[in-house]
């Protein structure tokens, strides 16, 4: 996806902000007859898929936009959607000069306003009540435990497709610390497990008609991760592998350096350095959900420290990038926040400091949190994860062979034929958590 990094000519852009995606993709057309860098022809080629993409993030026509928001928040008086639109509090954007809203837009709002979260019911406040329970636990010398986690996930194609063979590929538990062992206990079709060290994946087959379904059943058992640190005995000797730049997102931009300097001033000690790092992102980058990766054309980490704003994964991200900047080895981990109540994908980071070896970082969890259960996500992790992935931008086994859903990672599942990939709105997924015990 090196590609994304390469500007688009200011004919298009100017259509797509305006909303106009068809005028946009005639120009495409037309320029994709001509002589064309290789790079730029990537580029152009894949902004077609790129608009798809983006308008199936905004399904929402002005009409169902406002019944979804006075069905969802309690108390809503007459007007205060037009107000919140006028305010630039709900995200939207024009096609085809009609408003369409973002798919999550409502939830969005919660994050920005602590009125709206109070209006708005979901499961939040239990399961943020389970797990700071326990991380206070923990906090408060209670010793690391283990957990024996039983799960089921699905995927299930909506519509016939016009082709021979369907292609899945599943998340699965790596067995890897803290996950100390997993193994399949049902599957419905014969599988091939992936012998990728840096993502697993379950990968199976089947005919590409509607309510086909692809499930398994599996197991692991998880620690959590308590990490002591003495910053006097941290050493500056460092591997060098997870300092390098990735492409499209992870880009020392001028600005990120510039504020990477700032943050970290004159501190020469690289866990003081990480741990300014997370402090500032905790502190000014607020969650919010994001619109799926591959539709940003800009760097995620540039999006936001200049929002002020992101989702787990840009949170994580931002935390990498930084660390890398500041020389300190630091890469990427992801798959499922799972817990007895549901289960939904996650990301969060790892950092490096000798002689402690990686260390875990949740900007994101720790963002939500103050005081001593902030403190706690740096260094230390809770054992409500299943792990699939632990490095960013890692190709599949097998290969897959047109650009993914998630070009980056794979936390609910991919799909293709021999002729295209299937994107997200034509299948669903779904996680049950069967079990969630400690272990003796």
């Amino acid at each position: 996806m090196n590609f994304l990094s390469v500007l688009l000519p200011e004919e298009i852009v100017r259509e797509e902000k305006a909303g106009n995606f068809e005028t946009a993709k005639k120009i495409l057309k037309e320029r994709l007859s001509e002589k064309l860098p290789e790079p730029l022809r990537k580029r152009f080629e894949y902004e077609f898929e790129r608009i798809d993409r983006i308008v199936k993030d905004y399904p929402y026509d002005e009409r169902k936009a406002e019944d979804l928001f006075y069905k969802s928040i309690n108390h809503a008086s007459q007007g205060e959607f037009e107000h919140l639109v006028q305010n630039g509090m709900l995200d939207y954007m024009l096609i085809d000069g009609k408003r369409y809203f973002e798919k999550r837009f409502v939830q969005n709002l919660t994050f920005q306003s602590a009125d709206y979260a109070k209006r708005y019911e979901n499961k939040r406040n239990e399961v943020r009540e389970l797990v700071n329970g326990r991380i206070s636990e923990l906090v408060n010398g209670d010793k690391p435990r283990r957990y024996t986690v039983t799960a089921e996930e699905s995927l299930t194609l909506k519509k016939d497709l016009d082709a021979k063979l369907l292609k899945c590929w599943l998340p699965f538990p790596m067995e890897k610390s803290p996950i100390l062992s997993a193994k399949v206990i049902d599957c419905d079709h014969d599988y091939k497990l992936s012998s990728k060290s840096e993502n697993v994946t379950l990968y199976m087959e089947d005919k590409p008609q509607v309510g086909t379904t692809f499930k398994v059943k599996f197991e692991y058992t998880i620690e959590e991760q308590i990490s002591k640190v003495d910053p006097l005995k941290v050493s500056k000797n460092v591997p060098k592998r997870y300092l390098k730049e990735i492409p499209p997102h992870i880009v020392f931009s001028p600005y990120v350096k510039s504020l990477t300097s700032d943050i970290v001033g004159k501190e020469e000690n690289p866990y003081l350095k990480a741990k300014k790092i997370y402090e500032w992102i905790t502190q000014n980058v607020k969650y919010s959900y994001m619109h799926a990766y591959s539709t940003y054309d800009v760097s995620l980490v540039d999006f936001a420290i200049s929002n002020l704003k992101g989702d787990c994964g840009v949170q994580a991200l931002t935390f990498i990038t930084m660390c890398r900047i500041a020389g300190i080895p630091s890469r990427w981990e992801s798959g499922w926040f799972i817990n007895p109540i549901d289960a939904s994908p996650h990301d969060w980071a790892y950092f490096y400091v000798k002689p402690y070896g990686w260390l875990p970082v949740d900007p994101s969890f720790g963002g939500s949190r103050s005081g001593e259960l902030r403190d706690f996500y740096f260094g230390n992790l809770d054992a409500f994860r299943m792990i699939a992935n632990s490095n960013f931008m890692v190709d599949f086994d097998p290969p897959k062979k047109y650009i993914r859903s998630d070009p980056y990672d794979n936390q609910v599942g991919e799909l293709e034929t021999e002729k295209e990939n299937i994107y997200y709105g034509d299948f669903e997924t779904k996680i049950d958590v069967i079990s969630f015990q400690k272990s003796l």
